[in-house]
């Protein structure tokens, strides 16, 4: 369990994308300039600078990449990765829905907000490449001991499951993002899931 300051870190964190993304939705991205982001959150600009860079970090920024490798041992099954990453997904969306609470016709969960960002934002979609890459570089050592895997093999599993979870993010927004997200990661990762239990 994180300690006081980590969890007023990441309440922090939530309060400043939460605003910031009242800001995009009220007036377009390009429009916000960070010092409006930090006077909506009631926090300095260094403060939203610090936790998140840029404005397109405030979208992608990933609990993954503050993560330890004891945390990212525990989080990646090497035996079954892609149910580790559905696990995950499901687990980031059930939490960001029970924070927004939406009421019948409410505000819309924040894992759904930040996604629609990813594909209607060139530079959002160029920061979340540049996240996943890291991802995938950070996951594939954890990947290669249980199968055998080559480092190379490892990377390229990684990476297939990085941005297959990518391409399945971009078919729930071209769909409209009505239904869970996590259904649809559950349904492009399907193929990969059927050759990863079938390898020797």
């Amino acid at each position: 369990m994180p300690g006081l300051r980590e969890q007023w870190r990441r309440a922090a964190m939530h309060t400043i994308t939460e605003r910031a993304l009242d800001l995009f939705d009220a007036h377009g991205f390009d429009a916000v300039t960070i010092e409006q982001i930090a006077a909506a959150a009631e926090v300095s600009p260094s403060s939203v600078y610090r936790y998140f860079g840029t404005k397109e970090g405030l979208l992608v920024a990933d609990d993954f990449d503050g993560l330890s490798d004891e945390e990212l041992a525990v989080l990646i099954d090497p035996a079954d990765p892609v149910g580790s990453l559905l696990g995950s997904v499901v687990t980031y969306e059930l939490a960001s829905e029970g924070r927004a609470a939406p009421a019948e016709g409410g505000a819309e969960p924040t894992s759904r907000r930040r996604v629609r960002y990813f594909f209607s934002e060139p530079s959002v979609r160029m920061a979340a490449l540049a996240t996943l890459d890291r991802a995938a570089k950070r996951a594939a050592p954890f990947l290669a001991p249980e199968r055998g895997l080559t480092p190379t093999q490892a990377l390229v599993v990684a990476n297939a499951l990085a941005f297959g979870y990518f391409a399945a993010l971009e078919r729930w927004f071209t769909d409209g993002g009505t239904h869970p997200i996590a259904e649809y990661v559950e349904e492009g990762m399907r193929p990969l899931r059927a050759i990863w239990s079938t390898e020797d």
